[in-house]
């Protein structure tokens, strides 16, 4: 077994990532996206989970179309349970057993989250989906992704994007866009680059938790975990 960089890690994946630029979910796309993550828990990888629910409702979305912000974030929450589930189901079909902890008590499909349980099933190596945010309106998966990294003590939290790291500006649309190797926490909110929201950065930056933004479907996550420089890390000035 190889050294591996870093033994814990929370990753996070937005919603529309399992949609394959459709609406829902799309099972091919969700197992190709699992297949890559089944590669780096080959080596023993304590991997924690939170998945967004953008593919299927958007709570922001809703309620600056006059909908109650509250029950719209409630709504994505429950949205996030169900991308959670997709992803359990493909994982444990390539043998990987994973467990399902979601803020929302649903018992007849996942359990409650809850940290010590959570760390337990880490140790005991399988993958923890954390569902439901915060369990709170008006909080994003990015944040419930820098909570539970906290949390769970996760010695980095990995957001996997379709670009490979983080850019002066769209590289998708800006062909003399520049990536950045590093970058703190404060420049990333100063210049408003759109890593993670202002609270998912702050938590980061007060307990000194590395972010780091790489590509999704180009082995970047199995290199990053076995020590190769990739992506953009996100950290506090040296």
């Amino acid at each position: 077994m190889p050294d591996l960089r870093y033994k814990r890690i929370l990753l996070k994946i937005s919603g529309e990532a399992l949609a394959g630029g459709r609406f829902g979910i799309d099972p091919a796309t969700v197992s190709q996206i699992c297949t890559e993550i089944g590669e780096v828990l080959e080596y023993g990888l304590q991997l924690a989970m939170v998945i967004g629910g953008g593919n299927i409702f958007r709570g922001m979305a809703a309620s600056a179309q006059g909908m109650d912000r509250s029950s719209a974030d409630y709504m994505g929450m429950l949205a996030t349970v169900m991308n959670a589930v997709a992803v359990q189901d493909a994982l444990e079909k390539q043998g990987h057993a994973t467990r399902v902890l979601s803020a929302i008590t649903m018992q007849e499909v996942c359990e409650p989250y809850i940290r010590r349980r959570a760390e337990r099933h880490l140790e005991k190596g399988r993958v923890v989906i954390c569902a439901g945010g915060t369990g709170n309106p008006y909080f994003t998966t990015d944040t419930a992704a820098a909570l539970r990294g906290m949390e769970l003590r996760c010695e980095a939290i990995v957001k996997a994007t379709k670009v490979d790291g983080v850019y002066n500006k769209d590289p998708l649309k800006n062909a003399d866009a520049v990536k950045y190797k590093n970058i703190s926490y404060d420049a990333v909110i100063s210049r408003r680059l759109g890593v993670m929201d202002t609270t998912a950065i702050s938590l980061a930056m007060e307990n000194n938790v590395p972010i780091i933004v790489c590509g999704m479907l180009n082995g970047d996550i199995k290199r990053l975990v076995l020590g190769e420089e990739v992506g953009t890390v996100v950290q506090g000035e040296k």
